[in-house]
């Protein structure tokens, strides 16, 4: 049981870290690739919302998944 519950927590703390990374790193597309094509995938803000939406989402439910993690214990 033990186990199970350290693997959920390190879970948690992953995505709540990717979802920060993935913020921080959208924010910066927004601001430095204004208008500028992103390796052929389409302009770099629009993919800076997309990661800034993904980011806020991922660290939400991990903030959520830590926040059940602890009253279960």
């Amino acid at each position: 049981m033990k186990d199970k519950e350290l693997l959920f927590s390190v879970a948690a703390i992953v995505v709540y870290i990717v979802g920060g990374v993935g913020t921080f790193c959208g924010v910066a597309l927004i601001l430095l690739m204004k208008g500028k094509d992103l390796w052929g995938w389409g302009e770099g803000d629009t993919i800076g919302y997309l990661l800034v939406c993904v980011g806020l989402c991922l660290t939400i439910l991990g903030v959520l998944i830590m926040r059940i993690l602890r009253n279960r214990v």
